[in-house]
């Protein structure tokens, strides 16, 4: 808790409960193959790596504008090889970055939000 806390200070001031893991804020999955999955046109692998959710803990300290901002970012800027959203608090992206350090980045730049450098 406490590097979370020393690494993204104004975002965890902004939430009540305890927050132990990253993936309590945002969640990095894998993007694979799969036939059954209706999204598979949105979040081709072979151009996203990475599915990235918002949860609802952060989607409310970000509100509406946050969330704009978080994407238009992410969209504009080149942290990341390829970007997609998908809905507000749903983005696919390719990354070499492992799901730690995309989690990180995101929250890197949700801290810079919400601290009104962005």
């Amino acid at each position: 808790m406490s590097e979370l806390k020393n690494r993204f200070p104004t975002l965890l001031s902004k939430i009540e409960d305890d927050i132990d893991e990253l993936r309590e804020l945002i969640v990095i999955d894998e993007n694979y193959a799969d036939i059954d999955d209706e999204e598979v046109d949105i979040f081709d692998p072979s151009d996203y790596n990475y599915l990235v959710y918002i949860t609802e803990t952060l989607s409310s300290v970000l509100g509406e504008d946050g969330l704009k901002k978080l994407y238009t970012h992410l969209e504009e800027s080149e942290i990341f090889e390829s970007f997609v959203v998908s809905e507000d608090d749903l983005y696919g992206l390719m990354s070499s970055l492992d799901e730690n350090g995309v989690a990180t980045k995101i929250l890197e730049i949700v801290e810079k939000i919400l601290k009104g450098e962005l």
